[in-house]
């Protein structure tokens, strides 16, 4: 685990405009740098940095933060991954916290997996370009197949020769334990006697999202029956087939940019399609795909374009895939090529052009994929057609959300000719079927919360919601108050909370009459601890979480120092804090934000600093009145007969409600 120091010292030492400015094309705009949005395809500039702030903003997808936030962005890094990354660029020692011996000896074990894979990489690529044997056969075969020169050194693509121990023997000649060797499965060791399981195969390296070696796929160049064709390394500590894509290092970035990833079978698939120029593609490397895999494209985009060849047994044995897809919340599209033609075949006997052209007019929903493949079979039997119309409902129920379902539900009853009122029935049994069985498998782990309602609760209200749609009832939806107002506040404190201002205090005395009599006091205070003694005297805590989480550690950097310090908060793991503050803190350098030029027109307009006490009192008290509102609703909507302590309680409610109206200027 990097020690906190560590950490530190990289936060010191980096700086954001040097960071982005290896991966962006920065130019000086006043204060700040300004550069072309690396997340979007945008003519405009719309990408902001600011050396002074350390932070950088993209208008144009609304992300933000610092340094570290950057390269998870960009580079799809984990917190830890970034925090290296920065440490080697500035030339600062890693330190490690304190472990226990397990720990150690957990992570000595990976690392030492991590050196062995490696290393292998270099030794099979290094073989096959400077070695005769590995120019002959390793080479050569790539090249018959087409690859250049660039494409095999960028998928690290190598040989290993066709004798029993060769790499394996080179690996212990460089000191590395055959521990090691064994647990990765690059070496077979029997007894006294070791062998490389991949001689005489082509090598794919699989990499990591972060471009580490996890293992590696073999492919056999001889016609030996008995071997088999392709040999991936076996599952360890380090590599787990199920949850990697091949070809995902060398896309990230463009599947995040193009906002697509196509996805398909094979190595030589993801490789011709790069060499064609769409580098957006992985592939599930034969086996069938699963949540973790979808899970890692999850991270880049919601969109997925599934490749099939023109095999129809292969389609039908892939098929399942696009429900896993579809289960997490993802939009998928299919392209089937034709008879005989799979996507590496494809790309090679057509053009760039012809490809991408073909990629773009061929892309169907997978709904109409479907019911064109499986209605195939039917043959206009009603039976089988019946059949055909509750697979695809079937599909469509592992959609999460509500209104894709029922987009899809009116398109599916349109292609097979069926009301929608059969289809929404059958929808509504499998939900309810598939709640039900969550319900039970919950019981039976014990984790059912009896204060909860039974999943059968929420299908009825879905049920009801589709019906009021059908009957032409049009949702309205109730503006989040309490939300807007809790974000000024953060607002406020973030760029105005260590100023002082003056403020008012009224004072209420009764004279000898009975009469109140209002004296005002001023006094000055700072922005951040008027705000913080309004909050606690009403024990305010905010309805938003990452609201809340901001709002503790500003009170937390105050009890330590009496003054916000924002880059400590862009500094947090939490990327939606870092998110929002950024948002904040570069609010005025968006280019597209439109400001009326008053001075020209000889208006004297005040700057937010010179009305900064109405400010906070304005957001103080109306998120006093939104509270005391929610409060009153509460009482009232509950039918039962109040007691008279009650009932003062609602009248002293509304009354102070009057009161912040009064204030606030307004009329009830």
């Amino acid at each position: 685990m990097i020690s906190r120091s560590t950490i530190d010292r990289v936060f010191e030492s980096a700086r954001v405009e040097e960071v982005i400015g290896e991966f962006v094309q920065l130019k000086k705009a006043g204060s700040n740098f300004k550069g072309l949005s690396p997340f979007t395809d945008e003519k405009s500039p719309s990408f902001m940095v600011s050396p002074v702030k350390q932070i950088w903003k993209d208008f144009s997808t609304g992300k933000g933060g610092n340094a570290i936030s950057f390269l998870m962005e960009h580079e799809h890094y984990s917190y830890p991954e970034a925090i290296k990354w920065l440490a080697k660029k500035y030339n600062i020692e890693i330190e490690e916290t304190e472990q226990t011996d397990e720990q150690k000896e957990q992570m000595n074990e990976r690392e030492s997996m991590f050196l062995v894979s490696n290393f292998a990489k270099d030794y099979f690529h290094d073989l096959m370009l400077n070695t005769n044997q590995g120019k002959a056969i390793g080479l050569s075969y790539f090249k018959e197949r087409g690859f250049r020169d660039d494409i095999i050194k960028k998928f690290d693509l190598g040989y290993c020769v066709d004798e029993w121990d060769n790499f394996t023997k080179a690996a212990l000649a460089k000191g590395y334990d055959l521990k090691y060797l064994a647990s990765t499965g690059l070496s077979i060791v029997k007894e006294t006697k070791q062998f490389d399981r991949f001689k005489g195969r082509v090598m794919f390296p699989i990499h990591s999202m972060s471009g580490r070696i996890l293992g590696f796929g073999g492919r056999i160049l001889t016609a030996d029956k008995k071997a088999a064709k392709y040999l991936n390394s076996p599952e360890s500590d380090i590599y787990h087939k199920s949850k990697i894509l091949y070809g995902i290092y060398q896309a990230k970035k463009e599947i995040a940019k193009q906002d697509n990833c196509f996805l398909v079978e094979g190595y030589t698939d993801v490789i011709s399609f790069h060499q064609s120029g769409i580098e957006n593609v992985v592939a599930s490397s034969g086996t069938a795909l699963t949540s973790d895999q979808i899970r890692l494209v999850n991270r880049l985009t919601k969109n997925i374009t599934v490749l099939f060849d023109g095999d129809a047994a292969g389609i039908r044995a892939s098929i399942r895939g696009i429900d896993l897809i579809l289960e997490q919340g993802m939009n998928v599209k299919v392209v089937q090529f034709p008879d005989g033609e799979d996507p590496d075949s494809f790309a090679k006997s057509h053009s760039d052009i012809e490809l991408k052209e073909y990629l773009e007019s061929s892309a169907q929903d997978f709904i109409n994929f479907k019911v064109s493949l499986l209605l195939k079979d039917s043959n206009n039997d009603p039976i089988k057609k019946a059949s055909v119309i509750r697979d695809i409902v079937t599909s469509i129920s592992k959609i999460p959300d509500g209104i894709q379902r029922e987009i899809y539900i009116q398109e599916c009853a349109r292609i097979m000719d069926i009301s929608e009122r059969v289809l929404f029935s059958e929808l509504a049994q499998l939900l309810k079927k598939e709640a039900t069985q969550k319900t039970k498998t919950s019981f039976n782990n014990k984790k059912v919360d009896p204060n909860e309602p039974p999943p059968e609760y929420f299908m009825e209200q879905e049920q009801a919601s589709m019906a009021l749609v059908k009957g032409g009832k049009i949702a309205t939806y109730k503006i989040d108050q309490l939300s807007i107002l809790e974000k000024e506040i953060i607002r406020i404190l973030l760029l105005y909370g260590n100023e002082e201002t003056s403020f008012n205090e009224e004072i209420v005395n009764v004279d000898e009459e009975g009469k109140e009599v209002i004296t005002i006091r001023k006094y000055q205070n700072t922005v951040s601890a008027e705000i913080y003694l309004h909050l606690q005297d009403d024990e305010i805590e905010f309805s938003n979480a990452v609201f809340q989480e901001i709002y503790s550690e500003i009170i937390h950097q105050l009890n330590q120092s009496e003054k916000i310090e924002t880059d400590k908060l862009l500094n947090q793991k939490n990327p939606e804090i870092a998110n929002i503050v950024t948002s904040i803190l570069m609010d005025q350098e968006d280019p597209n934000r439109q400001l009326s030029n008053w001075e020209s027109k000889n208006i004297e307009v005040k700057s937010e600093l010179e009305v900064l006490t109405k400010a906070v009192n304005d957001v103080v008290f109306n998120l006093r009145r939104v509270l005391i509102e929610e409060l009153v609703k509460e009482r009232l909507i509950t039918e039962k007969e109040y007691s008279n302590e009650e009932k003062e309680e609602i009248m002293n409610y509304n009354s102070l409600r009057i009161r912040l109206f009064d204030k606030l200027n307004r009329v009830v």
